[in-house]
């Protein structure tokens, strides 16, 4: 009998999460190592500035200064490959949830202990949570302690702030993707569906200043909730975690919906 869908859960990613919190570690390592390069030439901020105005809000942070450890991070790291990290990590995780356990068949064997399918949900969701807050945390971690190494020096307390909406981004998606996976069974859309809307909700924070369209329905996407308020400069920004935190409950309570309604596979 299994003691706790969420034990299991969590001894199952084990090694897929020990592997991306390596893996950030090391990306970390080499945009600290880069640092002392970036820091000599001033020009680099300048260079970004005469970048075409739509580039730069899509692959740069427009307030950000390359010559601060700051501004270097958000440019380098949070405006677009640490989403990108976290995001893969979070929708696989909740795409694979339910719909996992289909496609290995092993969905009737945990069904057949004593244990609710909105527990299940409510389990996997949690273990998805787990695992987005402690590769965030690796993140910030490595930030402030591989950072001090190269004079690449942050406030903790505003990493922390980041790390911490970061996280959220990801469970949003995730928790999106796990929605998907109840509620249909399939991995491919679960994992699809998001990543689509991932990048469209990217791009419509990002060129939201340039285009009047976006420019209306900024504030519903996710990406928005997460550095439009800058944490790393500012800190959180508690209206924006609420908003984040009521979008996941509301993916979640269809999650459960969605999970007892269905009939299921495997």
């Amino acid at each position: 009998m299994l003691a706790s869908v969420l034990l299991k859960t969590l001894r199952d990613q084990a090694r897929q999460l020990l592997a991306w919190a390596l893996s950030l570690v090391l990306i970390v390592a080499m945009y600290a190592a880069v640092w002392p390069s970036v820091q000599s030439q001033p020009s680099i901020s300048g260079f970004i500035e005469q970048m075409p105005e739509a580039f730069r809000s899509l692959f740069a942070t427009s307030s950000a200064d390359m010559s601060t450890p700051t501004g270097y991070i958000q440019v380098e790291l949070l405006s677009f490959m640490g989403p990108i990290a976290v995001l893969i990590y979070a929708v696989s995780a909740g795409a694979g949830a339910i719909g996992g356990e289909e496609d290995r068949h092993t969905m009737d064997l945990l069904l057949s202990n004593p244990v609710g399918r909105g527990r299940v949900v409510v389990d996997k969701f949690l273990a998805m949570v787990a695992g987005t807050f402690v590769l965030a945390a690796v993140m910030g971690v490595s930030l402030v302690l591989e950072g001090s190494l190269v004079d690449l020096v942050l406030p903790a307390d505003m990493v922390a702030a980041a790390m911490l909406h970061l996280a959220l981004l990801g469970v949003v998606f995730g928790s999106l993707a796990l929605a998907l996976s109840a509620g249909t069974g399939r991995t491919g859309i679960s994992r699809g569906v998001p990543a689509v809307l991932a990048v469209l909700a990217y791009i419509v924070n990002a060129l939201a200043p340039l285009v009047e369209v976006f420019d209306r329905i900024q504030k519903v996407s996710p990406f928005f909730q997460y550095i439009a308020h800058d944490p790393l400069r500012n800190g959180t920004a508690w209206d924006s975690v609420l908003v984040s935190a009521a979008t996941i409950a509301v993916l979640v309570a269809l999650a459960v919906a969605g999970f007892r309604r269905r009939d299921v596979a495997g």
